[in-house]
């Protein structure tokens, strides 16, 4: 069961949206499908080795109530940064979701 006081984060949901402008230019765009309450289960910050050195990558695992539709094709926005989805994990019958994302800003 999903506890309410727990939930003390807000967060938005994104999802990537093709425009097609008179003259034939595809934009694309993050266009916000959801804002809602979420608790952080987890967050740490782990070092990788990259082609140009070290490099910082955020994990980050969200709680919320379930909503129906994400994918991993979506992201979340908190706190300025933005997180891919990497993994969407059911909770219970449809009582939540934990979205785990990877930091890209």
């Amino acid at each position: 069961m999903m506890r309410a006081g727990k939930l003390d984060r807000t967060i938005s949901l994104e999802r990537q949206t093709e425009t097609v402008a008179d003259s034939g230019a595809i934009s694309k765009t993050w266009t916000k499908i959801a804002t809602v309450r979420a608790e952080i289960v987890t967050a740490s910050m782990h070092e990788r080795l990259t082609g140009y050195g070290e490099a910082e990558n955020g994990n980050v695992v969200f709680r919320i109530r379930y909503l129906a539709g994400l994918t991993t094709a979506d992201r979340v926005t908190y706190d300025g940064k933005h997180f891919d989805l990497d993994e969407i994990v059911e909770i219970g019958r449809r009582r939540g979701l934990e979205l785990r994302g990877t930091s890209t800003s």
